[in-house]
């Protein structure tokens, strides 16, 4: 049963197994376990970009494309959402009419970059999404009277998802039930749904095809596959969950932005989780998500503590200083860029491939 929920795409390793349980079960009770609203943020943050990064590995590691315009379609099912809310109002309509005019916007745009560039190599591409990804974040700032221009759209959701619904009186394993925890939910079934959705696809006759483009397009194209469909359709796939997650993104925050969804920074992020969890595997979205976004949170707090702990030391102690998390955060990657070439997935399969031989 387990084994076809996963498409038979298992970790492949013991120790991978367990670490992938700990994070769904972590997740799973994360209001419990980890009380207060940062550790929330935090775990509400990781299953967003989880489908976010998921659905940019199903394009970069599983297809071999290199694209910078998944911001975009971050941002307009961010920009779905929010527009369709203030306008419609606190509903569950509005929210399904954000949702499917996103989803629309974003099939025609994949759909137009896909059949008009994809036909170019390797650097090109990427350079055109990265011009029709900046093109759209300065739309997005300049058409004000729609997306609030650079001050954003702040919305309401409907009652049950407010943090003013309170549907219990009492607490429920030490915590009181309210919209803001029954949002985190249904992100959490959402995030579920969609990654078993990815592993079927990439685990589909679709997906191995994918991956024989990826190793060899001008082989996959000799035995008779039009390689121009296949690379316009997972691009087009990867375009429209990365438009979820961007839906996810606004249903948390009830705000959207430019500079929210739309940053290059982000899609910065997902290029390291992607590395840090290994390419071509979707359970590398899940660790990387976790690690990479654990760390961008807590750093900060953990360097405090050590500046505070070495302040006999003034070098040390200015070197550890909350201020530096950044520099600190890219000697993490360094490392884990050398110890986990192929990613942590990569690293861990590698290595119970190696025990059965």
């Amino acid at each position: 049963m387990l084994s076809r929920l996963l498409s038979h795409d298992l970790p492949r390793n013991k120790l991978l197994a367990l670490i992938l349980v700990a994070i769904v079960l972590g997740l799973a009770f994360a209001p419990f376990l980890f009380p207060g609203v940062k550790a929330l943020n935090v775990a509400a943050k990781v299953l967003i970009f989880v489908v976010l990064v998921a659905a940019f590995d199903l394009l970069l590691g599983y297809t071999g494309i290199v694209s910078f315009a998944h911001t975009m379609f971050f941002g307009i099912g961010a920009y779905g959402i929010a527009i369709a809310s203030s306008r419609m109002g606190a509903s569950w309509s509005a929210l399904a009419v954000g949702v499917g005019g996103a989803l629309v916007l974003s099939l025609l745009l994949s759909l137009a970059i896909g059949l008009f560039s994809l036909r170019v190599r390797a650097i090109f591409f990427a350079m055109i999404t990265l011009a029709v990804a900046a093109a759209f974040q300065t739309l997005a700032s300049q058409l004000s009277e729609w997306t609030g221009g650079e001050d954003g759209l702040t919305f309401r959701l409907p009652e049950v998802l407010s943090p003013s619904f309170e549907p219990f009186e009492t607490e429920f394993l030490g915590v009181l039930i309210d919209g803001k925890i029954i949002t985190y939910y249904l992100l959490f079934v959402v995030a579920v749904v969609l990654v078993l959705a990815l592993l079927r696809i990439v685990n589909s006759p679709f997906g191995r095809v994918l991956q024989a483009i990826r190793e060899n397009e001008f082989r996959a194209e000799a035995i008779g596959y039009r390689v121009v469909v296949y690379r316009t359709l997972s691009s087009v796939l990867s375009a429209l969950f990365a438009t979820l997650a961007g839906c996810m993104l606004a249903i948390w925050l009830r705000y959207n932005g430019p500079d929210t969804s739309l940053s290059f920074e982000i899609m910065m992020d997902c290029l390291l989780i992607v590395v840090i969890g290994g390419m071509g595997t979707i359970y590398g979205a899940v660790i990387g998500s976790v690690l990479f976004l654990v760390a961008q949170s807590y750093l900060q707090d953990l360097l405090r503590i050590a500046s505070e702990a070495t302040s006999a030391i003034p070098l040390l102690s200015a070197l550890l200083s909350p201020d530096r998390w950044l520099l600190w955060l890219g000697v993490l990657f360094v490392l884990s860029v050398y110890y986990f070439p192929t990613g942590v997935v990569g690293r861990l399969r590698a290595r119970s491939a190696r025990a059965v031989r």
